[in-house]
């Protein structure tokens, strides 16, 4: 065979990378191949010249020889054209094209000798506490079914004294590869069903799968401070791994019920303080109960308005992973009776008269709420 240019043959520069000088390759090959091309024998020159082009150019060190010293070079490591066995340039044609579909080049490097290991799935639950809970943390119970390692055959699958075998049909790579004429196509081996091994005495705890569901409890710590739609993951409690593989995680996802007297506004606890109009006034003492029933005595100020915020520092949440506490936030609301005794009328009446009832900016409140005393 005439010995031609291996670049001019692919078409491809003399700068041409690897996966250029493949991607040539695959396409004179399907152009000249002889399954395409019956009785050409001008075709399987053409194809076997792409094959020698491509047996030197795709290997580094053959495309530096050739390179450096051109045909000579190259041959000193390959038989040349003329010589090649149309079987195996057919052959590796198969595996470039059967590359094309995600194929392996190398059965040996996908060969299993027995089962993969893999990783346990993770599981979720939901648990809903109350707002005192995430103030002060807690604990729950928590109760699942899910997968354990088989005990009887230590998560190996097989009965013991025995193992798992490479199958003998694929030789361990899970897959049976067919050509049909110019096409090639693959398919999950039918003798273990595309996983490469096979059982022959499976455990009769587990039916060789190397793992059994069992009911399951333990408690996961809730810290303090914890957010609404926050989520804990408790490590390795999820479902055991398949032959040996790591157990999944179970993540916790905290719902946090409202309270009718408290709420949280970022670290803060905020709550709302009932008071009669004289005590807004007049100024007094309260003692004040937080959500965790610690008692906190709070002075109001004379002529303390309502929405007045008292903050009792360091008394809020506790921030999640820190050391800072948020504050117990108060706010003063006017508590007003909507009936009075006739006593009480009295009184307020001649309180109006002493002050007046006419509407300012500065007596409109006042004014109002005599006119919802009074009637």
């Amino acid at each position: 065979m005439e010995q031609k240019d291996f670049y001019t043959i692919l078409g491809v520069p003399k700068t041409a990378s690897t996966d250029e000088i493949k991607k040539a390759y695959r396409k004179l090959a399907l152009q000249y191949h002889p399954d395409r091309n019956p009785n050409d024998k001008k075709a399987e020159t053409k194809f076997k010249e792409a094959a020698e082009a491509y047996e030197v150019l795709s290997n580094e060190q053959k495309r530096r020889q050739y390179d450096q010293f051109g045909h000579t070079g190259a041959n000193a490591g390959f038989s040349g054209g003329a010589g090649m066995n149309m079987d195996d340039i057919l052959r590796g044609f198969g595996d470039i094209f059967g590359d094309m579909f995600g194929g392996s080049t190398n059965r040996r490097n996908s060969r299993k000798e027995g089962p993969e290991p893999k990783q346990g799935h993770d599981l979720q639950h939901t648990i809903e506490i109350s707002l005192k809970d995430a103030f002060l943390g807690t604990k729950k119970e928590v109760g699942y079914y899910h997968f354990f390692t088989c005990e009887t055959c230590s998560g190996t699958g097989a009965k013991k004294g025995t193992k798992a075998a490479s199958c003998s049909h694929c030789q361990g790579s899970g897959q049976m590869h067919y050509q049909q004429g110019f096409f090639m196509y693959t398919q999950p081996c039918t003798s273990c069903a595309g996983l490469g091994y096979t059982i022959a005495s499976p455990c009769s705890e587990c039916n060789g799968q190397s793992r059994v569901q069992k009911y399951d409890k333990f408690s996961v710590n809730i810290p303090q401070g914890i957010y609404d739609g926050a989520e804990l993951k408790v490590r390795e409690k999820g479902d055991a791994g398949v032959f040996g593989g790591r157990a999944g995680d179970f993540l916790v996802q905290v719902r946090v019920k409202p309270d009718p007297i408290f709420k949280r506004v970022g670290e803060d606890l905020v709550c709302s303080l009932l008071l009669t109009y004289p005590q807004l006034v007049l100024g007094c003492q309260v003692d004040v109960e937080s959500i965790d029933e610690t008692k906190h005595t709070v002075k109001i100020p004379k002529g303390c308005p309502i929405d007045e915020r008292i903050v009792i520092p360091g008394q809020g949440f506790h921030k999640p992973r820190g050391t800072v506490r948020g504050n117990l936030v108060i706010v003063t609301e006017c508590d007003i009776p909507k009936k009075i005794s006739d006593a009480a009328k009295d009184a307020l009446n001649k309180y109006s008269k002493e002050i007046g009832t006419e509407t300012s900016k500065s007596k409109g409140f006042i004014s109002g709420l005599f006119k919802r005393f009074l009637g």
